[in-house]
């Protein structure tokens, strides 16, 4: 098992060397943290423009880096760092930052397959079904705590909206980038 863990971990550093990595997980990192300050208060979960930068980091970065980055940011997080939005109660958004690094991986994983090069719908697609990933976890961790009628009225509906706006913009975002970065390529 230590061995696979240890393939694993190397794996993620296979493509670029290591100094590389650990600037693109602590940019990531600070992005994150920034998006967790852009914040509308709301109770029992505050709207944050956190899930967009989850996506548009997995969708960058790939699925493990994507991933890496966001369990970077959580254990910040968890050591205390102002990370996220001020107040936020680890207890009833836990099932949404827990979602965190599987919709980062999730989103990752079909970028790194050439999703979001076969048109916008899919990829818009891809982003929407990332953003319905975090609100099913993190109401099933809500309807733990306040039933699932209060989960479904303050966890995901006031939501909804917000995941076809955070689609929409990560859809752009990825799409510009990955022209930037064709176009830079062609520039060589």
């Amino acid at each position: 098992m230590a061995t696979q863990v240890q393939n694993n971990v190397s794996t993620i550093f296979a493509t670029q060397d290591l100094s590389k990595q650990a600037l693109r997980v602590f940019l990531g990192t600070l992005a994150l943290a920034a998006s967790s300050w852009i914040t509308v208060p709301m109770v029992p979960v505050p709207f944050t423009l956190q899930t967009y930068a989850v996506i548009v980091i997995g969708a960058l970065f790939g699925w493990r880096m994507g991933a890496l980055t966001v369990m970077a940011w959580l254990g910040e997080a968890m050591l205390g760092l102002p990370v996220l939005v001020h107040g936020a109660s680890w207890l009833s958004t836990a099932g949404y930052l827990f979602s965190f690094p599987v919709i980062a991986a999730f989103v990752g994983w079909c970028v790194e397959r050439g999703w979001s090069r076969k048109g916008l719908v899919l990829t818009f697609a891809v982003m929407l079904v990332a953003n319905v990933i975090n609100l099913a976890m993190g109401a099933t961790w809500l309807a733990t705590i306040v039933g699932w009628n209060h989960a479904m009225a303050f966890g995901v509906r006031p939501f909804i909206a917000a995941g076809f706006l955070y689609a929409f913009f990560a859809t752009l975002t990825v799409s510009v980038a990955q022209r930037s970065q064709r176009s830079g390529t062609d520039a060589r």
